[in-house]
C-alpha cells in the first residue's frame, strides 16, 4: 500500500457513499435537527461543561450535525473531515439551520496545511479513531490547535467492542494496533436497508495507546471514563435498555461500549 494514500482514498470514497445516504436517514433525523434538536448525546452534554463563547474545533466531524449543536450552544465552531461529500452537506445543513460555522475538507493528517489558528476546545466522538492508523500523530495534531490550558475531548466506542465479530458471538480481531484490517460490507448503519458497496480500510487502538499518545504530546489526562451502553443503536443483536441507552443482548453489563477521555494541554 502506498503510503496509506490507497487507504485513505478508499476511506474518502466510503464516506463519500455513507454522506449521501445519511443525510437524509432516519438514523440522523435532520427534521429534528432543524427543529431544535441536538445530536450531541447525554454522555458529551454531561461531562463536556459550557461551550458558550469558546472556540471549538471538531476532527471527523461528516456532515456536522456535531459541530453545528456545539455553533447553536454558543461555540464559535469548525468542523473537519476527510469527505469532500460530507462538508458538501455540512454547509447545506449550515444553510438550512442558519447556523454559523465553518467546515473544512481536511484529512486530519494534513490539518495544518489547511487552518491556522487555536482553539479552546478540540472534540473528537464515536467512530473516528479506528480510521487512523498512527495516534501519535494525531495526538500532535490535536495538541497543536489546542491552546494552552484548552480542553480536548473525545467520546468513543470501546476498543474491545472492535475485537469481535459483527454478532458479538467471538473474538475476531486484534484489540492491540497491530495490523490494517481492511472490511468489505454492502450496507451502511445509517440505513442497512439501502444497497452500497463500500470498502474500509480500519486499525484498532486501545486505550493505553489513546491515553499515552494524549500524554506524549503534552496533554494531562482529567478522566478516562467507561460505559456499559452505547448511545446508538448500531449493534447487531442491540437492546434498548432505557431511552437512548443501548447493550448487547446476551451480554448485557459484561462489557463497556463507550468510553470518554478529557484531556487538558499543559
Amino acid at each position: 500500500m502506498d503510503n496509506l494514500k490507497e487507504a485513505f482514498e478508499g476511506n474518502r470514497e466510503s464516506w463519500n457513499k455513507r454522506s449521501e445516504i445519511h443525510f437524509d436517514s432516519d438514523f440522523y433525523d435532520n427534521k429534528s435537527f432543524l427543529e431544535g434538536n441536538t445530536s450531541l448525546t447525554e454522555i458529551e452534554l454531561g461531562e463536556l461543561g459550557s461551550v458558550k463563547g469558546k472556540s471549538l474545533l471538531h476532527l471527523q466531524c461528516h456532515f456536522g450535525q456535531d459541530t453545528l449543536s456545539f455553533a447553536r450552544m454558543g461555540a464559535k465552531a469548525t468542523g473537519v473531515d476527510l469527505s469532500d461529500k460530507g462538508i458538501e452537506y455540512a454547509n447545506l445543513l449550515k444553510e438550512k439551520s442558519g447556523i454559523e460555522a465553518e467546515f473544512i475538507v481536511s484529512n486530519v493528517y494534513d490539518l495544518k496545511d489547511n487552518l491556522t489558528g487555536e482553539f479552546d476546545i478540540v472534540y473528537a466522538s464515536f467512530g473516528v479513531l479506528g480510521w487512523l492508523p498512527d495516534l501519535d500523530k494525531w495526538a500532535e495534531i490535536v495538541s497543536h490547535f489546542l491552546k494552552s490550558g484548552g480542553a480536548f475531548y473525545i467520546a468513543e466506542f470501546h476498543p474491545i467492542v472492535w475485537t469481535f465479530d459483527s454478532k458479538f458471538e467471538f473474538l475476531e480481531y486484534p484489540y492491540l494496533n497491530s495490523e490494517i484490517i481492511i472490511d468489505d460490507s454492502t450496507s451502511t448503519y445509517g440505513d442497512e436497508s439501502v444497497e452500497v458497496s463500500l470498502r474500509d480500510y480500519n486499525w484498532n487502538h486501545g486505550l493505553s495507546e489513546v491515553v499515552n499518545a494524549l500524554i506524549k504530546n503534552g496533554l494531562e489526562i482529567a478522566f478516562l471514563n467507561e460505559y456499559n451502553f452505547s448511545p446508538y443503536p448500531i449493534f447487531q443483536n442491540g437492546v434498548e435498555v432505557s431511552k437512548n441507552r443501548f447493550m448487547v443482548k446476551g451480554i448485557e453489563n459484561k462489557i463497556p461500549l463507550v468510553y470518554s477521555i478529557r484531556a487538558v494541554k499543559k
